[in-house]
């Protein structure tokens, strides 16, 4: 059973009220929060919601990023992103053992773009190099990290930039206001289907 106690930074606290006192727990909780306390506030017992005029307002945070991006790029196939001519015979990085097996591959890639503009805020390919590469197998030497492929991500930032979903900032990339409702839509889509299942 959950009891309200107020709003913080947006977004409504809750506790779970068969928790047992603990005063520095509390302590350590409402320093973040801003709010006094009363026990003990573990993780699992702050619900992150937000409600517009009552009604509960599903965002990305609320959705498995695997089932959010793979529904997204279905999206973006549909809204006619185009696709690299290479990208059937090229690996998606030095890591890779093997070409990407599945055909949708850079809309999946450009999705996960998306949403990584989205949890972010400002993103570049360098750092999302970093981000998609992985740990190199060299046989008998230790394994070493490789970041991803470039050309791939770069490629992806211009088709979403031609959508309009992306725009350049003064350094690196950010998603727009319309990216954002693309996401959110999708996230609405999934909660919707999650609650009639």
């Amino acid at each position: 059973m959950f009891k309200y106690l107020g709003v913080a930074n947006k977004y409504p606290i809750y506790l779970e009220s068969s928790l047992e006192v603990n005063r520095k727990s509390a302590q350590r909780h409402s320093r973040h929060s801003g709010l006094q306390l009363a026990c003990a506030m573990p993780k699992k017992a702050l619900l992150r919601k937000s409600y517009f005029r009552g009604v509960e307002m599903v965002t990305v945070y609320d959705i498995k990023p695997n089932m959010l991006i793979e529904a997204t790029a279905k999206k973006l196939k549909e809204l006619g992103i185009a696709k690299p001519s290479y990208i059937d015979f090229v690996k998606s990085g030095p890591d890779k053992m093997r070409l990407a097996q599945s055909g949708d591959f850079f809309f999946v890639r450009c999705a996960s773009l998306l949403r990584q503009a989205y949890v972010n805020e400002l993103v570049g390919v360098n750092s999302l190099r970093t981000h998609y590469g992985g740990r190199k197998n060299r046989g008998v030497k230790p394994e070493k990290h490789r970041d991803a492929s470039g050309s791939i991500i770069r490629r992806g930032f211009q088709q979403l930039e031609k959508l309009g979903l992306i725009e350049k900032k003064k350094v690196g990339r950010g998603i727009t206001g319309k990216g954002k409702k693309l996401l959110d839509s999708v996230a609405r889509e999934l909660a919707g289907q999650n609650k009639a299942a």
